[in-house]
Parts: structure tokens; sequence; C-alpha cells
């Protein structure tokens, strides 16, 4: 299909199903309900020492939301080892649409005033969805992850669907469970009440790796 409403993609991320294309250029989405799930666990996210200097020293300048059109491009380009993507004009338009509901969000990672790295997702009660992510130097992508870790578990969210588990995944705490494991831990987060901007826009990297190491 082309185009499907907004509304209609709410509901699928509802049922716990995520549009996908072929390819950039190719116009044609999909949806996808994987038969294992990746999610990352709010509680027991793993942070390596090495990263947890970086994220406290401040390296990078976290922005919410000040940039999401331009993560979901950098997400959709092409890069070294994956000159494909999945990510195609009509789920850009999309996102973008979600965004203005003020249902899609960005975590920025900016240095000297160039946005190195990022990622996005979509929030429904307490679950959010991360689409993708990307980076352009070396933690940058680390670092928004936790800070949306941090985000999410001060907001009051029970639910961080990474959609296909992988080995970078895997170095987090992120987990595989069955499609009825995930329709069940789905069901109770949307169910949840949760607020993506209960942890100030402005939080540094001591705030955010204060707020994973509470109650993990």
């Amino acid at each position: 299909m082309e185009r499907f409403s907004i509304d209609e993609l709410i509901a699928c991320y509802r049922r716990g199903v995520f549009p996908m294309a072929d390819a950039r250029h190719d116009r044609r989405v999909f949806l996808v309900d994987p038969i294992r799930r990746g999610v990352l666990p709010l509680e027991g996210f793993r942070v390596s020492r090495r990263l947890a200097r970086t994220v406290r020293a401040g390296r990078f300048e976290i922005r919410i939301d000040t940039a999401f059109a331009d993560v979901v491009e950098a997400c959709a380009a092409p890069r070294e080892g994956r000159m494909e993507t999945w990510i195609n004009e009509p789920i850009q338009r999309m996102c973008a649409e979600l965004f203005a509901r003020g249902l899609a969000h960005s975590v920025e990672a900016w240095r000297d005033g160039a946005l190195v790295g990022g990622l996005y997702g979509i929030a429904l009660g307490g679950a959010f969805f991360g689409e993708s992510m990307f980076s352009t130097e070396r933690d940058a992508s680390k670092t928004a992850l936790v800070h949306l870790v941090a985000r999410l578990k001060a907001g009051g969210f029970e639910l961080l669907d990474a959609q296909f588990m992988t080995a970078h995944l895997a170095r987090f705490g992120a987990v595989e469970i069955s499609r009825a494991e995930y329709a069940r831990r789905l069901a109770a987060a949307l169910a949840a009440p949760a607020d993506f901007g209960r942890m100030s826009r402005y939080a540094l990297g001591a705030e955010a790796m204060q707020a994973i190491s509470q109650a993990s």
C-alpha cells in the first residue's frame, strides 16, 4: 500500500505491527508483525562504564524534539555497511504527521552546533516504539539512547519496543520475547499513564544516569 491514514497507523502500533519499506525509493509500505520481538527492559538497562563516563562528561548536548525531521532523514540516509534503508518517503511523511500530533519524538546528540547522532520513535500510552537511530560520531547515538531510557523511566513508561533483536542492542540488555508475550506487555503499557516530557528537556548526563540507576 502507498498510503493509509494516521489513525490507521496508530491502530497498527496499538496492535503490535509497524510499517516498513523494501527500499528507500520504493513507495510501497508493508506491515510487520515479528514472531520474536526485541525489547529493551527499562529496569536492568545496561550502560558500560566507558559510556557512562561519556554521558556524565556531557560530551554531547542532548536536545529533545528540536530537529525531528533531520533525525529521520539521517536515519534514512545510506551509510557504510548499509546502502539501503526501510525508511521511504511515505514513512517519513507519516512520521512527520505523528510528530505534529505530539506522538513522535526525537532525542538528538549535538556537538559544536552540529547534529551528530540521535534516534526517533513513537509514544503511545506507556509504550515507546523505537524506530531508528544514527550516528556520525562515536557514542553519539548511544548517548541519545541512554537519555531516552532515562526519560522513559522518569515519565512512567513500561515498554521500550526495539522491534528486532540485534547484537548491538543486546549489549544494553535487550531481550527477545514471543509475539504472545509482547502482546501482553504492550496491552499493559498502552493502558499505563506516562509523560514523555516529565523529565526536563535540558537534562544533563548526570541526571540521565541517576534516573537510570534508580530502582534498576
